[in-house]
């Protein structure tokens, strides 16, 4: 090695290993932050589309409440975003009533075709030399859940009547809207993978076969037609009305099997919102068929950690934030189901006591491979929002059709396509999230909420299929642990990992090669370097981390606070 390569090799580590040292270049002192966080006091809304984050804030400044303005700013997001959602997809929210001081959870997802039994997808998946479900075409269709849990929230807790939430999204369906940076590059991949689809994605979710360009002006007629029949109709329109009829019979022509059966038994359910508290904040998930008790399971294990001394990004925090992962993901992969078709756990699971057990199974100084406990879903596009108002009200409500523009099928004339979040059953008899007729597949979104005090303070979500979970565990350890302000929590350096066993597979199966480790650039490379040297599998990847929304209540000041994912087109806005 000559002196010069000898030399250049220093001045590189020295870089790397600098890297999170320098002097941070905001006033603040805070060296992640892009920005300042957003301040109001009568009102927040923080998404994924800045346009869709203004109808938000006119519903609360025209006298709505953050229910009213959850359920516009979500309509819009499915016109302005329909690579993250839609109403073809599924909802799931955590919502403080101030009135009530309580915390009301809705399961808004969809269940498989009835018509569907498992014999018939076996026959089917057959025919196309497949041993899972696929990710697109008729096959991973389950009944849309997103307007009935619309109209359910608006039942119990909404105030201005659904036509005026619903009128701004239908007026930019009408008019148009420029399409934001991010959402056209993943609106462009869609349309390439669905345009020669049957049905009406290629006419309209396309312009000619591809997707729009930044700052292009798109219209969707089609889909304001059908959120104009929902405003003046209501949500039986679509389960029981025109639209189900229309459903049904663009299915039977075309070999799909949703029928109007499916879409007149779907029911939104209310569920109690499940805890564990961390280091005084009490954090709220939904109990599955969603994966938030994940997150609780990480946190119960990390309890006894003390990661505020070792540091934000050090190689002694992220290898038990990394492991406790691997253990709450196992469990995942075995037991989270529809709870009407399987019994899970969900008490024992988050508790201090089977905490205690699964912390044995961690090695300080070397990464595991991981056994399951009692007894690829890294993909997925989602948009997360959140909403606060004037009386206290706070809304955390997330929202896909699972794989960026779901299964591809859209039923001409009604705009919207339908999810694909079938592809989330395994096809193993003994699994507990097996496929079944009338049966909730296994869901990755999931929003979350905190307490402190008996009093709210933080609703947030980090979107991204796997990711989510492990995007929970960063934001709150980021607060909580190191002190970090919440738009800063948001803009640090992430981790992903991947590789653990899925609710896709088998039920014997479990994580055998310790999986990978993915990270954003920001982490100090002795850090990095300490975590190959106990045996994981570093990689670095440019996508992947998520993306936060967040509004936290600050008690003593009366105000909020609102921060928005700097790896998304969106941010919050106040008033």
């Amino acid at each position: 090695m000559t002196k010069r390569t000898s030399f250049l090799l220093f001045i590189v580590s020295l870089l790397l290993s600098l890297q999170v040292h320098a002097q941070p270049d905001r006033l603040t002192g805070e060296p992640f932050a892009t920005r300042s966080e957003v301040i109001g006091k009568h009102g927040m809304v923080a998404t994924s589309q800045p346009l869709a984050v203004q109808v938000g804030l006119d519903i609360l400044k025209n006298g709505g409440n953050a229910v009213d303005a959850a359920i516009a700013t979500n309509a819009a997001l499915g016109v302005m975003e329909p690579t993250g959602n839609g109403i073809g997809g599924d909802l799931f929210a955590i919502i403080w009533s101030a009135e009530d001081q309580r915390l009301y959870g809705l399961n808004a997802s969809g269940r498989s075709p009835l018509a569907l039994s498992y014999q018939q997808m076996k026959k089917e998946l057959r025919k196309r030399d497949r041993e899972s479900i696929p990710p697109y075409g008729f096959l991973p269709i389950s009944v849309p859940g997103a307007v009935d849990g619309w109209f359910q929230m608006h039942e119990k807790l909404g105030s201005m009547p659904m036509d005026r939430i619903l009128q701004p999204a239908i007026e930019y369906a009408e008019e148009g809207f420029p399409v934001s940076e991010l959402i056209a590059f993943y609106w462009d991949i869609g349309a390439r993978i669905h345009r020669d689809r049957p049905g009406g994605f290629r006419e309209e979710m396309t312009i000619n076969g591809r997707g729009p360009e930044k700052g292009e002006i798109v219209r969707r007629p089609t889909l304001a037609n059908t959120l104009s029949i929902l405003a003046s109709e209501g949500r039986d329109a679509f389960y029981e009305g025109e639209i189900a009829d229309q459903i049904d019979r663009f299915m039977r022509e075309h070999g799909g099997f949703l029928r109007k059966k499916d879409l007149q038994e779907h029911r939104s359910t209310w569920v109690e919102p499940v805890s564990v508290n961390y280091r005084g904040y009490d954090v709220y998930e939904l109990p599955p068929n969603g994966q938030g008790i994940a997150a609780l399971q990480m946190l119960q294990i990390l309890e006894e950690y003390d990661l505020e001394s070792m540091g934000y990004g050090s190689e002694e925090a992220l290898h038990y934030m990394l492991e406790a992962k691997k253990l709450a993901f196992e469990d995942r992969a075995k037991l989270y189901a529809d709870p009407d078709f399987a019994d899970i756990p969900v008490a024992e699971l988050i508790s201090e006591e089977y905490a205690a057990q699964r912390r044995k199974q961690i090695d300080s100084q070397s990464a595991n491979t991981v056994e399951p406990g009692m007894s690829i879903l890294e993909e997925g596009d989602t948009i997360y929002l959140t909403t606060a108002d004037s009386a206290g009200n706070m809304v955390s409500l997330i929202q896909s059709n699972y794989r960026g523009m779901g299964s591809g099928i859209v039923v001409p004339g009604t705009g919207f396509v339908f999810q694909d979040r079938g592809e989330l059953f395994s096809m193993d008899p003994e699994h507990a999230n097996v496929y079944e007729a009338g049966k909730r597949p296994f869901h990755t979104i999931i929003p979350a909420f905190v307490m402190k005090d008996r009093v709210p303070f933080m609703s947030f979500g980090v979107m991204g299929g796997g990711m989510q979970p492990q995007g929970h565990l960063q934001i709150l350890t980021n607060i909580i642990d190191f002190g970090m302000n919440l738009q800063e929590a948001g803009d640090a350096a992430r981790w992903r990992h991947a590789g653990s066993t899925q609710p896709t597979g088998a039920a014997d199966t479990y994580l055998q090669d310790g999986g990978t480790v993915s990270l954003e650039s920001g982490y100090d490379w002795e850090s990095v370097r300490g975590l190959m040297m106990r045996g994981h599998d570093v990689e670095y990847s440019v996508g992947g981390y998520g993306g936060y929304q967040a509004i936290m209540y600050d008690a003593e000041n009366g105000v909020y606070f609102g921060a928005s994912e700097s790896r998304k087109d969106g941010h919050a806005a106040g008033y």
